[in-house]
């Protein structure tokens, strides 16, 4: 019998900092930010945290498309023999491209707000009304996707519990008898 511990870890793992992270940061450092001393350090504090964010993101997701990976490719049978599997592996897919397209761009962002260097700001994603008009306008975006980033990746974790679900051996059984009585 052949187990995926090691992938089904990356995936899991992988998974559980990109959504943590994400809501972590946009919980707390975000707002707490604002509690600098002044609006430029409000700037840099928040700045200095998304960017050591960054890589450990990366990496996180890094570890949860390569987990995945493997388990495509260890359940294709299950993927094409059992109903509802597919359907599954379909959202699935869906919901990863779309939290990794709002992750990238919210990173587009991040780097515009984070290239200004001490830039006076409220919070995270609150502009004064002292930030530069296009610093202003990305963080108006990111206040919207701090929120959008946890919330998709939060899917994919109940997404990702479904498909345990449904690997349950009564599970597997009623699929596939399923797939072939209609």
């Amino acid at each position: 019998m052949s187990t995926n511990t090691v992938s089904r870890s990356l995936h899991d793992v992988g998974l559980a900092a990109w959504f943590g992270g994400t809501l972590a940061n946009a919980v707390a450092l975000n707002a707490a930010a604002g509690k600098a001393a002044d609006q430029a350090s409000t700037g840099r504090v928040v700045n200095a945290g998304w960017d050591r964010w960054t890589p450990v993101n990366g990496a996180a997701i890094g570890a949860y498309l390569a987990g995945s990976a493997v388990q495509v490719g260890a359940n294709a049978e299950r993927i094409k023999l059992q109903q509802g599997v597919a359907t599954m592996s379909v959202v699935k897919t869906s919901l990863t491209v779309a939290a990794l397209a709002v992750t990238a761009y919210s990173r587009v962002l991040g780097r515009k707000v984070s290239t200004h260097g001490d830039v006076p700001v409220e919070s995270g994603t609150e502009p004064s009304v002292a930030t530069p008009e296009d610093v202003a306008k990305a963080q108006r975006q990111l206040k919207v996707l701090q929120w959008l980033v946890p919330a998709l990746t939060g899917a994919l974790v109940v997404v990702s519990s479904f498909a345990g679900e449904q690997q349950r051996p009564t599970e597997v059984k009623k699929g596939i008898l399923g797939r072939f009585t209609g």
